[in-house]
C-alpha cells in the first residue's frame, strides 16, 4: 500500500474485477481492496455484475484495513441510505375468524351438527 487509508474513509476508486462473491477496486496505481456482495446494497444480490462492471468509477467506504495480509475491505452499501424496515407489527393483521369467514361463508360448524349433516346424507 503506497497511501495509507483510514478505516471509515471514503474513497473514489474504479472497479477492475467482478466475482461471484464480490469485486475488486483499485484506490491508487498499487493498492485494491474488496467489495464484497454483501456489501453492494441493501437486499439480496444474486449477480455482482447486475450492479458493478470492471470500469466503473464509484465511492466506497472504507470498513477494515488488514496490513498484514495486505487487504483492504469496502463496502458501497455503507454509503446508501438503510430502507425503512417493514415489521411484521406494521403489517394489518386479521382474525383466525375473519380468514376462515373469507374462505367458508358457514365459518365453523361443530362436529356434532356436521356428523347429522353426514348421517342425513349417507342414508339417501
Amino acid at each position: 500500500m503506497t497511501k495509507k487509508y483510514e478505516v471509515g474513509e471514503v474513497i473514489s476508486g474504479k472497479v477492475t474485477g467482478v466475482q461471484p462473491y464480490g469485486a475488486f477496486v483499485a484506490l491508487d496505481e498499487e493498492t485494491q481492496g474488496l467489495v464484497h456482495i454483501s456489501e453492494i446494497t441493501y437486499g439480496y444480490v444474486k449477480e455482482v455484475s447486475e450492479f458493478l462492471s470492471v470500469g466503473q468509477e464509484l465511492e466506497v467506504k472504507v470498513l477494515e484495513i488488514d496490513e498484514k495480509a495486505g487487504k483492504i475491505s469496502l463496502s458501497i452499501r455503507a454509503l446508501q441510505e438503510r430502507p425503512p424496515v417493514l415489521r411484521k407489527e406494521d403489517k394489518p393483521k386479521k382474525s383466525l375468524q375473519a380468514r376462515v369467514d373469507e374462505k367458508d361463508a358457514e365459518g365453523f360448524n361443530s362436529l356434532k351438527d356436521k356428523l347429522q349433516d353426514w348421517i342425513k346424507q349417507s342414508g339417501q
